[in-house]
């Protein structure tokens, strides 16, 4: 029993970095979604507040404000031919991430912005009864972050910047237990709500008209899950082992990224770029929780998840066909960073291939639409969670059309 409490609590640290069912998809901007979300090196409009403050100081609008969502459609499948064949399907709700930027310049060299993220936040169902219905059933997780921004643009070539960062967010889950009662198998659920601060500080160098360069650092968000409420559905024989009224505390970390990039202006209309994103995952490499009231049953825990480091390579392009209109497209590639034998089925992270394409239109001067559309595949693993001895092949796909709407003034 203690493993399956200990799988249920590392599902509230998985529930920090779910997004489409993978670890983390940068959805904060229709623009950089059509080129494969490269972004780093780019000034395009008040979004570099999230990609990269430095570049906020490039801008040739005096205001900038862009906002956006990007409805996201996920699945998930699990199979298993032993004993015989087997196959499970997600039935995800559809994710709605968003944003909000709005940046002004305050005089030549000083410009500040203000962005509104959903950088974590989706649902994953699995069907109630399916086989691993005693790691996960089902899982819905918000979290938005506020980030007021200054950009300094210390010369002609080189801009910098820093973004404080406030993130709040909720998780709801729930899951079966293998204890029989009454009104058949028990159940968890959980609900909680964290919050956290950090950072995010860029730089941008631009050494030519048709040459540019970026970094970018967000920092860890170490989300403090304070006194969640904890509900059991048991046996009314072993309620005493799983107390009414019971909460849990535990840290949930939310990944840092390093992110470098480039772009090149190969003629007045066409941009080719590249981005390098490093992402901390190994952040996670134990996880501690701590229960307000200890049982035999009920002790507090401690999961080792043993995540790794990974790039994430991106390349895309935007072609100028006219002053109204744009055209954008990219791919890129993101290597799970879960250990193969601490797979969970909480956060199917795959080996993912995505290609995107997108476009701007200008229907009137300083008012634009952008609108993007992102495919990922997750490659077919076979994949083990050792402490239930749980395995299984498993794909994922996703599918994210959007649409944004951006004010040049």
């Amino acid at each position: 029993m203690q493993k399956r409490i200990t799988s249920i609590l590392a599902l509230l640290f998985l529930a920090g970095s779910v997004l489409a069912g993978g670890p983390q998809v940068s959805l904060h901007g229709q623009k950089q979604i059509g080129m494969g979300l490269i972004g780093t090196s780019l000034s395009l409009d008040a979004s570099s507040a999230f990609y990269n403050p430095g570049a906020l100081a490039f801008l040739n609008q005096n205001t900038s404000v862009s906002f956006g969502i990007s409805p996201l459609r996920s699945y998930a499948v699990y199979r298993t031919t032993q004993p015989s064949v087997y196959e499970s399907r997600t039935n995800n709700p559809i994710g709605t991430p968003l944003y909000f930027y709005a940046s002004t310049r305050i005089n030549k060299k000083l410009t500040v912005a203000f962005a509104l993220n959903t950088p974590y936040g989706n649902g994953l169902k699995w069907d109630k009864n399916w086989a691993g219905r005693f790691l996960i059933q089902d899982l819905a997780l918000k979290c938005i972050t506020l980030q007021p921004t200054l950009s300094y643009k210390v010369n002609s070539w080189l801009g910098i910047g820093a973004g404080f960062v406030y993130a709040t967010g909720d998780v709801v889950l729930n899951k079966a237990l293998p204890l029989d009662g009454t009104n058949g198998e028990g159940a968890i659920g959980i609900k909680g709500n964290a919050a956290s601060t950090g950072y995010n500080v860029g730089v941008k160098v631009k050494p030519s008209s048709k040459l540019e360069f970026g970094i970018d650092y967000r920092s860890k968000l170490n989300m403090k899950l304070k006194n969640a409420p904890v509900d059991f559905n048991v046996p009314a024989s072993l309620s005493a082992s799983f107390p009414a009224g019971n909460t849990v505390n535990a840290a949930l970390p939310l990944a840092a990224n390093l992110d470098f990039g480039g772009s090149y202006w190969v003629n007045q209309k066409l941009m080719i770029g590249f981005s390098l994103n490093y992402v901390f995952w190994n952040a996670y490499d134990s996880l501690n929780f701590d229960f307000k009231t200890n049982t035999a049953q009920l002790p507090d825990v401690s999961s080792p998840r043993e995540y790794k480091n990974t790039m994430i390579y991106r390349v895309g392009g935007q072609y100028l066909v006219n002053s109204k209109l744009t055209l954008r497209a990219g791919a890129y590639y993101d290597p799970s960073p879960c250990n193969p034998n601490y797979f969970t089925p909480e956060t199917p992270s795959l080996n993912n291939t995505a290609v995107s394409c997108g476009l701007s239109y200008t229907p009137v001067k300083k008012v634009g639409v952008d609108l993007s559309f992102l495919y990922i595949q997750g490659q077919q693993k076979n994949l083990t969670f050792q402490p239930d001895n749980f395995s299984g092949t498993y794909k994922t796909r996703f599918f994210i059309p959007g649409i944004g709407v951006s004010f040049n003034l």
